[in-house]
């Protein structure tokens, strides 16, 4: 997505938040031996108080700040269970491209005529490694940052989902064209889990061939262990992406940003990056049996493991290396 400004609002500069990615992967580890994490620090959220506190529905609350035509919201996942959900999405101009500097936030409620409930700000969390891990399968189009925020789906069903930009001046909404759906009976295994063991390739099974189980170029480095004989022993990082076939435009950059926390992190977990579709041809009937097993029907999917075996984390679509970084390092000190 080509990056844009949008003035509505006063953020800082993403020049600033690439420099401050640089300068904290330049330093592979503190002085006491421990790793020094490669991720940018993300954009703070603004303050809930600096928005309009909601008094009806969603729709109640756009009529009240007004609307804009000129930028929409895509929500960056779609799997949610009732609770505290990580619910991130991308600002877009009409004309497609990224919009990373506006102070937001979301605002949500079960049904039409539901009660809406927030604001919850969103913090920007920048998708940007060193140009050391870029593939040349990530495009100029993909994603730069997405926006998250935590919102409490207290209940299974359909929501509605608004987002307010502060213009400074006032504030003006957009709300989702797409309402999110809530289950409480999901496939996906959930934090807290026991990871499912399955099976995933190496080089050592292709014969070196990276490329029979990687559509990056070049290939990821994150091949050398088999799920099973890792899980249950050490911290694992397992990627479910497709950086050629990508439908989402993040499964590229989030593949770089495993390289970038890996090499940092190697010797304090298992990086494994898992291909989507057999024989590496898009074909949505054609999974390779690991999403299966996870019960994924999109991509990327991330899942962070401890040495028992148990999920702590798992997102769906893009992610920042400060977040992976963040939930490796209680995994490992």
């Amino acid at each position: 997505m080509p990056e844009s400004r949008f003035n509505l609002a006063a953020r800082p500069s993403m020049t600033l938040v690439l420099a401050a990615a640089a300068a904290a992967a330049l330093v592979a580890c503190g002085g006491d031996g421990e790793p020094e994490p490669t991720g940018a620090e993300p954009v703070a959220a603004p303050e809930a108080s600096e928005f309009p506190q909601p008094t009806g529905t969603i729709d109640d609350l756009l009529a009240e700040v007004g609307t804009t035509n000129e930028v929409g919201a895509t929500p960056a996942s779609g799997t949610f269970t009732p609770g505290d959900e990580r619910f991130s999405f991308a600002l877009l101009t009409v004309a497609g491209a990224q919009i990373l500097d506006a102070n937001v936030a979301v605002y949500a409620s079960r049904g039409i005529s539901g009660k809406a409930l927030g604001p919850f700000p969103a913090r920007l969390e920048d998708l940007s490694t060193l140009p050391l891990f870029v593939a040349d399968t990530t495009t100029p189009d993909d994603a730069k940052g997405v926006y998250v925020s935590e919102v409490p789906f207290n209940r299974a069903g359909e929501w509605r989902i608004a987002v307010v930009i502060d213009q400074g001046d006032g504030f003006v909404a957009t709300p989702l064209t797409t309402s999110v759906f809530v289950s409480e009976n999901q496939d996906i295994p959930e934090v807290g889990d026991t990871a499912p063991v399955t099976r995933t390739p190496t080089l050592q099974d292709v014969d070196g061939d990276a490329a029979e189980i990687d559509t990056r170029i070049p290939p990821s480095s994150m091949h050398e262990d088999d799920f099973a004989e890792v899980v249950g022993k050490e911290p694992v990082v397992l990627l479910f992406a497709t950086p050629a076939l990508c439908q989402s435009r993040v499964c590229g950059p989030v593949v770089d940003i495993a390289e970038q926390v890996k090499s940092v992190y190697d010797d304090d977990a298992a990086f494994i990056h898992m291909e989507i579709f057999e024989d590496n041809v898009y074909d949505p009937d054609r999974l390779r049996s690991q999403p299966t097993d996870y019960g994924l029907q999109s991509e990327p999917w991330l899942f962070v493991i401890d040495a028992s075996g148990k999920i702590t984390m798992r997102i769906e679509g893009a992610f920042s290396a400060n977040e992976l970084e963040e939930a490796l390092e209680p995994l490992i000190n």
